[in-house]
């Protein structure tokens, strides 16, 4: 390998590029002062302790957000007890890559210290101490820290180059599926915590729930205990307009302790100095906006700390205790089939010019109204036979002629690159039987759950999720989902839509918990199929509250769907 494409040799390369990148390829959001402050005293970074005998670290410190504040409690702390500055030269650690921001920002942090009397000469020994222009992901450390603090970037992983991605990779297990760059920047943060040390971030929460976060939540439940968590979504937590679902989080070390917890507060000094407050007091004083409960990290399980949600997660917790889950009561989650090229794949049924065992009539979100499905008429080409193998060109020559015509196009896609000569498949299999089945249809974003049943015509498309049962008869089970029960669990598991619509995806939806059809009593499985026969909304709940023994109280935490 010629030296110039070594692999270290081109990790530099590539931070020297990012070192003079655009704010929005480095996920550039700038953080409220009033909000860096809340942070700084939730981890106990204040001007009233010996900060000086403490290490802070700041893993992208940008404009100087949090460096400046806390900088300049560092100062009055020493200030205060007359502790010189060539004392303070391991109290701070702070990285930044972008090369003009660094500059930028070290400059106002030389002059902070002069203004607080630092003399010059030593102002620019402490900046070049402090001050680390290079990659936080890539960069030694060999000591640990008491607070870490800040606001790490927001890149997807598309942004990186491949070399550098695999980089972190290799360092970071819990860049994992398809997790933003934040992630294993909490990672390597929480690495570099002390024994008594805090980590306090503000960054998206999407992690706390979703399939990428796992490794994060595995390794935060294994050594870390989550001390504070604070939703501030929908509220004025940065400088701009952010599409963002962001949250604070404060972790420490150590496995045991319980987890305060408050929702959207108000973003002002005063409402936040109250706020810590009653976050840091006693469980008298927490006034209806905080919450305590245990450490909730178990494994790599989702995190449930919505407000809407702590109401109903004892029961949730019941539920999860006393049955089994959706698929272990004889039930399978699916997904419709995704195609890489709809406007090839799928068309008006009796337009797409292949023959007719090459081809299936197709349902879409856009065909379940009121509850039922009303087919328009649309059909997916399907390159697979019942077995997983594609179709031969040979037996099959208006196929054939049909993906030699769009052969170009199709052969362009990422997935036909990747599939070994196999240029017109789907990016997922088609099982044609699939399509003789009877299921429940569930889209993927809803508010409430929207769940049709389809009889066994048509194949869904890959924005529907499907259920198939041979255990439970299928109205019974779309009645006892629709009751309320699809919901619980889906909003206590699922990431949170603008608007506040949930995700149903399978992974939430294998969350559910269903008595096997068998252990459910004679006579109350013939009253919920009576009342799914009558379409009796009230008996259908009565009947659903029986079958999961739920109590009156219980029963308010259900949301039957419209």
């Amino acid at each position: 390998m010629p030296e110039l494409f070594a692999p270290q040799v081109f990790l530099g390369v590539e931070v020297e590029r990012m070192k003079t990148s655009g704010d929005m390829e480095r996920g550039v959001v700038y953080t409220r002062s009033e909000v860096v402050g809340f942070i700084l005293d939730l981890t106990g970074y204040t001007s009233d302790k010996p900060l000086w005998q403490k290490r802070l670290l700041e893993p992208s410190f940008g404009s100087g957000d949090f460096l400046l504040p806390a900088l300049a409690r560092l100062l009055e702390a020493a200030k205060r007890h007359g502790i010189p500055a060539k004392d303070l030269m391991e109290a701070v650690r702070a990285v930044e890559l972008h090369r003009d921001t660094f500059e930028a920002t070290k400059e106002r942090v030389i002059e902070l210290l002069c203004d607080a009397g630092v003399s010059q000469s030593d102002a620019d020994v402490l900046a070049g101490k402090w001050l680390i222009n290079g990659d936080f992901l890539l960069e030694p450390f060999t000591a640990r820290f008491d607070a870490v603090v800040g606001n790490p970037p927001y890149v997807r992983q598309e942004m990186i180059a491949a070399p550098m991605l695999a980089e972190y990779r290799k360092r970071y297990t819990t860049l994992y599926d398809r997790a933003d760059l934040y992630v294993p920047f909490i990672e390597q943060s929480l690495r570099l915590l002390s024994k008594d040390g805090l980590l306090g971030f503000i960054c998206s929460d999407r992690w706390m729930k979703n399939r990428y976060g796992g490794p994060l939540r595995q390794m935060i439940s294994t050594g870390f205990t989550l001390k504070y968590y604070i939703d501030m979504v929908g509220t004025a937590a940065f400088q701009s307009e952010v599409i963002a679902y962001p949250a604070i989080t404060v972790i420490g070390r150590g496995t045991s302790g319980r987890c305060r917890i408050a929702h959207r507060p108000e973003v002002s000094v005063e409402s936040l100095r109250g706020l810590h407050s009653r976050l840091a007091g006693s469980p008298n004083d927490f006034n209806g906006t905080v919450v305590e409960m245990p450490c909730i990290a178990k494994g790599d399980d989702p995190w449930l700390l919505e407000a809407d949600a702590q109401p109903s997660l004892a029961l949730v917790r019941r539920l999860e205790a006393a049955f089994p889950t959706l698929e272990e009561a004889g039930c399978s989650v699916g997904i419709g089939v995704a195609t890489g090229a709809d406007k090839i794949f799928i068309g008006p049924m009796d337009e797409l010019d292949v023959e007719d065992e090459r081809k299936l009539p197709l349902v879409m979100t856009r065909d379940m109204r009121q509850g039922i499905v009303e087919w328009r008429g649309l059909g997916v080409v399907n390159p697979f036979e019942e077995d997983g193998t594609l179709a031969d060109f040979s037996l099959y020559p208006r196929f054939a002629a049909y993906m030699e015509k769009h052969g170009e196009t199709l052969k362009a896609r990422h997935c036909a690159q990747k599939a070994n000569g196999s240029w017109y498949r789907t990016i997922d299999r088609i099982t044609p039987s699939l399509a003789q089945k009877p299921k429940l249809l569930i889209p993927d974003i809803k508010g409430d759950a929207h769940i049709v049943l389809e009889d066994g015509k048509l194949y869904p498309h890959h924005n529907l999720y499907f259920v198939l049962s041979k255990e439970w008869p299928l109205p019974a089970l779309q009645a006892v989902l629709m009751a309320g029960i699809a919901h619980l669990f889906v909003r206590a598991y699922s990431t949170k839509m603008h608007g506040g619509a949930l995700r149903f995806q399978a992974q939430y939806l294998r969350r559910i918990r269903l008595p096997k059809w068998a252990d459910i009593a004679s006579k109350t499985r013939k009253q919920l199929l009576d009342a799914v026969k009558t379409k009796d909304a009230s008996a259908i709940l009565n009947a659903t509250a029986v079958i999961y023994g739920m109590t009156p109280d219980e029963l308010t935490h259900l949301t039957p769907a419209t």
